[in-house]
């Protein structure tokens, strides 16, 4: 069978006739294949939801503060942590750009006790979403043991390489405590 287009056919009228074709060939009534359907199906092929991507900086450029060493992180995400810090384990990054100022600080999970989990897709898509160069991983531990588990090493790991491949830096890790923090990158473990 060869099908002939003609720039003065409509395309319903190319709908129309291919449900008569599908209707000869199946057997199911014409009425049941209706144009104005197949017509909806065909346009709704071709349809893709629309993604926006958004990023409203508060600071000038001038005005954020830049992070120089681990304490300077700890400073910027204990005093912007929320009242949960002792409460519930939570997963936080801060982005950066070149010169590792801080474009932003933005909450990845929210756990429980014991717990929380940092989807890596998650943290590079908000550090893709900001533009960052750099990015510094953040948890709590609400027992107060700064040690790092296997788990927050194992992540770490993780997380470094993915951003290798994405040229994003992952400059430190912090265990983030009520007046103390541990430093991945202080320790050697980065």
């Amino acid at each position: 069978m060869f099908i002939l287009f003609q720039n003065d056919i409509h395309p319903l009228t190319l709908v129309s006739a291919f449900a008569q074709r599908i209707a000869l060939l199946t057997g199911v009534p014409e009425a049941i294949i209706n144009p104005r359907a197949w017509e909806t199906i065909m346009n709704n092929l071709f349809s893709v939801s629309e993604i926006t991507i958004n990023y409203f900086p508060k600071f000038k450029p001038a005005d954020r503060p830049q992070i120089k060493q681990s304490a300077d992180a700890f400073e910027i995400l204990n005093n912007n942590w929320g009242d949960h810090l002792m409460y519930k384990e939570s997963f936080y990054i801060l982005l950066l750009n070149r010169a590792n100022k801080v474009l932003g600080m933005t909450n990845i999970s929210v756990g429980g006790i014991s717990g929380t989990v940092a989807d890596p897709k998650l943290i590079f898509q908000t550090a893709l979403k900001a533009n960052a160069s750099g990015i510094i991983l953040a948890h709590n531990h609400p027992s107060g043991n700064l040690k790092p588990s296997e788990n927050d090493i194992s992540l770490t790991k993780k997380i470094k390489s993915a951003g290798e491949f994405l040229e994003i830096s992952v400059l430190d890790h912090l265990i983030i405590g009520q007046d103390d923090s541990y430093s991945f990158a202080d320790e050697g473990l980065l």
